[in-house]
């Protein structure tokens, strides 16, 4: 699977814990940034993953900051994008299967790598059910 992934300052050594898994497993990552500890500002790693989404260069994505907030926040802002903030597996299967999210945000300052890379390895294997769940994402997609 082709994933984007990117994170500001606060996510950036998660960034590299999730970069290692997703290559481990097989996915083709493209890696946005940032590359480093220093400041940065979030929506501009959220405006490149997403933007690779809206293009179809990617299937889907992934975002870390420090509490998953503000990267959530920046991507919902996308209109093909339903980026799902998760802090545990339950929300990442159930944003999949009922709400085809396809940006997982996550919160490196609040969740820790080994239930990061399990939330992951969650979101990254639930198949969206579709049927009454497809018309419920329509339904806010026109909003």
């Amino acid at each position: 699977m082709k994933i984007a992934i990117g994170s500001d300052h606060g996510g950036y050594l998660l960034k590299q814990t999730i970069v290692e898994q997703l290559t481990g497993l097989g996915h083709d990552v493209d890696d946005v940034g940032c590359f480093g500890p220093e400041s940065v500002n979030y929506p501009d790693y959220a405006r490149q993953v997403c933007e690779r989404i809206e293009e179809g260069r990617v299937e889907v994505g992934i975002l870390i900051c420090g509490t998953g907030l503000g990267m959530s926040m920046a991507a919902n802002r996308f209109p093909q994008v339903r980026a799902a903030l998760c802090h545990e597996p339950f929300s990442a299967r159930m944003s999949r299967e009922h709400n085809n999210a396809n940006v997982l945000c996550l919160g490196e300052r609040v969740t820790g790598s080994g239930l990061a890379k399990d939330i992951v390895a969650v979101w990254l294997t639930t198949p969206f059910a579709g049927g009454r769940h497809q018309q419920r994402i329509e339904q806010f997609s026109h909003c």
